[in-house]
């Protein structure tokens, strides 16, 4: 499940925009407060809702990472939250507290739901678990030091030294995002595949963007 646009839902309140007043664009909504963007959502504007998952996104999948133990899941979990989010919007008050504080709040809550949920249905059974801590943000550890031209660069190197299935799933999981059980039911291969060959791209991809010069094109970069 991906949030790729803001979802066609009729505003919980069913309050319009002020007629005649045009909607702000989405280049004045990215320079607006948190209150101002929930005020903005509550009457109707559904850009404001990429804006605020555009600045807690990545908050809500490391808070439901940590939880629930798995990138799939916890890719479903923060699609789940932001679109809560958009339907419950018109029970937001600000008197009672911070807008992220209301997101994390539907964070903590959807992913401990999601956790009793697989833990009842053996889910941790099933794979790893040393495999299963793996942290997104651990992929992301070593990359601050670069650009983004030079980031994409090297992503794209690292990217041709994964085998064929672990790149389809990187990709698809990264690019496309898609959970893993929706690669499996994509590729046909097994969840625990799917999750093997993910895991296993991720490690290589740390360990190529992590190296030197010299170690990347031993491993088949070009610089």
């Amino acid at each position: 499940m991906r949030l790729s646009s803001t979802p066609s839902i009729v505003p919980p309140n069913g309050r319009p925009l002020s007629d005649g007043v045009p909607p702000p664009t989405l280049a004045s909504l990215k320079g607006m407060n948190d209150g101002e963007l929930m005020a903005h959502l509550q009457a109707g504007c559904h850009d404001a809702l990429a804006v605020l998952f555009d600045r807690y996104h990545r908050l809500v999948l490391s808070i439901a990472l940590k939880i629930v133990r798995d990138p799939g899941e916890a890719e479903d979990v923060m699609q789940s939250v932001f679109l809560e989010i958009f339907r419950s919007v018109a029970q937001f008050d600000p008197a009672k507290g911070s807008t992220k504080m209301w997101i994390l709040q539907y964070a903590y809550h959807r992913a401990i739901n999601r956790r009793t949920h697989l833990i009842a249905r053996k889910f941790y059974n099933q794979t790893n678990l040393e495999e299963g801590e793996t942290r997104l943000s651990d992929a992301t550890l070593a990359l601050g030091r670069f650009s983004q031209p030079e980031l994409k660069h090297l992503l794209r190197q690292g990217l041709r030294t994964l085998s064929a299935p672990q790149k389809q799933v990187v990709e698809l999981a990264s690019y496309d995002g898609f959970s893993m059980r929706e690669i499996a039911d994509r590729t046909g291969d097994s969840l625990s595949n799917v999750r093997h060959h993910y895991y296993r791209g991720l490690q290589k991809l740390r360990a190529f963007v992590g190296g030197t010069p010299e170690k990347r094109k031993g491993e088949g970069g070009h610089e």
